[in-house]
């Protein structure tokens, strides 16, 4: 076990290297120049001096592998950068905002697996049943519906109706953990509404894929207790799919909480990547999108090492 997560940890690096890269490259063959675009005011064209000097101040008039350099290494002391508008260090930034976003996220996978895995397993067993039938129209229904109205009927119901919480915002945790909570559960049922439907679908039809294998049926020919076929032989053979669909989605969320964020006015990391777009802020730029796809690296490493926790073959493969 200990040699294939080494294995599997050298690989991640690389590839935290090769995106770091990619970053860089992408960010730098973007047309147009940040120096221009930060002093053009009104439409008009910025004085080519101004336009100059300020080229030397960020360090965009060095080659570009001497630029390569000075971003590598101070990605590896930790450095960002800084904002390209208030110079303020991206990494404190994205320090503050990365938690509540990397919260909101945990929050809702923790609500999808809680209600779409036994959901979807009693779903496979009752296969064709009644119970079946209706979880999984209520699954498609929740996977249709985009996140935006759903956002939206949530506020409407539980903030605006009935007034059981605010309709959105922020409280720290140290603050005020009740509110906190509060605060954290609509967008996070938002969230996991669309991904419990994900995981009840996938466990269903894996749970229904194991069952027919021989050596389950082997198992029921042998009079062993149904609840323990499930848990013991179906369960965990079947989770190997579900934890590899759920890691893409979380990934995915990762960069994807932008609308929900928005609705509920959750000042996470995607409402900040926005902004950065929208202001041309490439150090933020590049600071928030290395952030998440070295988040994005390490999260399917994780999820290799739950592998070869859940399937010894994994480790020798």
């Amino acid at each position: 076990m200990l040699g294939y997560a080494v294995r599997r940890s050298v690989v991640a690096l690389g590839l935290v290297w090769v995106v770091a890269t990619l970053v860089f490259l992408v960010i730098h063959l973007i047309p147009g120049d940040p120096a221009e675009l930060l002093l053009s005011q009104g439409g008009f064209a910025p004085d080519p001096a101004a336009v100059a000097e300020l080229r030397t101040q960020l360090g965009l008039d060095r080659p570009l592998p001497v630029q390569y350099g000075s971003y590598i290494g101070g990605l590896l002391h930790g450095d960002l950068g800084h904002s390209l508008l208030d110079e303020h260090p991206v990494a404190e930034e994205i320090a503050l905002r990365l938690p509540r976003t990397l919260e909101l996220i945990a929050a809702a996978a923790l609500l999808a697996v809680v209600f779409g895995l036994p959901l979807g397993t009693l779903a496979a067993l009752r296969a064709g049943g009644p119970a079946d039938r209706a979880l999984s129209v209520l699954a498609g229904v929740s996977m249709s519906v985009p996140v935006f109205v759903v956002g939206t009927l949530v506020v409407l119901v539980f903030a605006q109706k009935l007034r059981w919480v605010s309709a959105g915002g922020f409280t720290p945790f140290s603050r005020d953990p009740l509110e906190h909570l509060a605060l954290l559960a609509m967008p996070a049922a938002t969230i996991a509404l669309g991904l419990a439907a994900v995981v009840f679908r996938m466990t269903r039809s894996s749970i229904l894929e194991v069952l027919g294998r021989d050596y389950v049926r082997t198992a029921m020919a042998k009079g062993v207790a149904p609840l323990r076929i499930v848990v013991h032989h179906v369960i965990r053979n079947a989770l190997i799919p579900v934890v590899t669909v759920l890691a893409l989605h979380l990934g995915t969320l990762l960069g994807g909480t932008v609308l929900v964020e928005y609705v509920f006015n959750w000042p996470g990391l995607s409402g900040y990547l926005v902004n950065a777009v929208e202001a041309r802020d490439y150090p933020e730029v590049m600071g928030i999108v290395l952030v998440i796809s070295v988040l994005f690296v390490l999260l399917n490493l994780a999820v290799d090492l739950l592998y070869a926790l859940l399937d010894p073959r994994v480790r020798h493969a």
